[in-house]
C-alpha cells in the first residue's frame, strides 16, 4: 500500500468515526433508571464475588458509585461515557455520567466496570456538593491493588475514596481515573 492509499484510507476511517458519533442522538445512548438499577445490582454482585472481603468492606462505606459498563473508543483520539448511580445506605440516591477525553495512539472500543467507595462522609458530600466532580482535581481516587488471595479488609486502606476497575476478565490493574468527569444525571 502506498503512502498516498494509506493517508486516504486514514482519511476516510477518520471521516467515518466522526459521522458515526455525531450521527447518533445522545438519548439514544442514554439508560433508563431501571436499566442502570440492574446494572448497579450486578456489579455490585461481581464485585462481592470476585473480590475477598468485598461484601464486609462495602458495609463500611458511605457511599458507593457504581458504573455498570463504561465504554471507551478511539482512533488517534479517544473518549469514554457511561451512566451509573450512587447507593447510600443501600439505597439509590442519584444518577451519573462519566466522561473522559483521551489522546495518543489508540483503536478499538473496550468496555468496563468502575466502582468508587466513599469511605467518609467529608469526601461523600464533598462529591454530591458538586456540579461536575473531577478526578484528580475535585478529589483523588485510590486505585487498590492486591494480591491473589488477599482479603481486602486486610489491606490498610486510609484514603478517603478507593476505585476498583474491572473488565470483562476482571480486577484491572494499573489504570488512572485522573481526568474522569463525574455529572448528576436526572432519571
Amino acid at each position: 500500500m502506498t503512502y498516498q492509499n494509506k493517508n486516504i484510507s486514514f482519511t476516510v476511517i477518520f471521516f467515518l468515526f466522526v459521522f458515526l458519533f455525531s450521527t447518533f442522538p445522545k438519548t439514544s445512548l442514554a439508560a433508563s433508571a431501571a436499566e442502570i438499577n440492574i446494572g448497579v445490582a450486578e456489579t455490585l454482585n461481581r464485585f462481592k464475588q470476585e473480590i475477598s472481603g468485598g461484601e464486609e468492606f462495602l458495609k463500611q462505606a458511605k457511599g458507593v458509585l457504581v458504573f455498570p459498563s463504561i465504554i471507551k473508543a478511539g482512533f488517534v483520539i479517544g473518549g469514554e461515557y457511561g451512566e451509573g448511580a450512587l447507593k447510600v445506605n443501600d439505597a439509590i440516591v442519584n444518577y451519573y455520567s462519566t466522561a473522559a477525553a483521551s489522546f495518543g495512539f489508540q483503536l478499538g472500543a473496550q468496555s468496563k466496570s468502575v466502582v468508587l467507595v466513599f469511605m467518609t462522609n467529608d469526601a461523600l458530600k464533598g462529591f454530591q456538593a458538586s456540579k461536575g466532580w473531577k478526578a484528580g482535581v475535585d478529589g483523588s481516587v485510590a486505585l487498590i491493588e492486591w494480591g491473589v488471595g488477599e482479603d481486602i479488609n486486610t489491606v490498610d486502606i486510609k484514603d478517603p475514596i478507593i476505585g476498583f476497575v474491572f473488565s470483562n476478565k476482571g480486577l484491572m490493574y494499573n489504570l488512572t481515573l485522573e481526568g474522569s468527569k463525574f455529572t448528576k444525571l436526572e432519571k
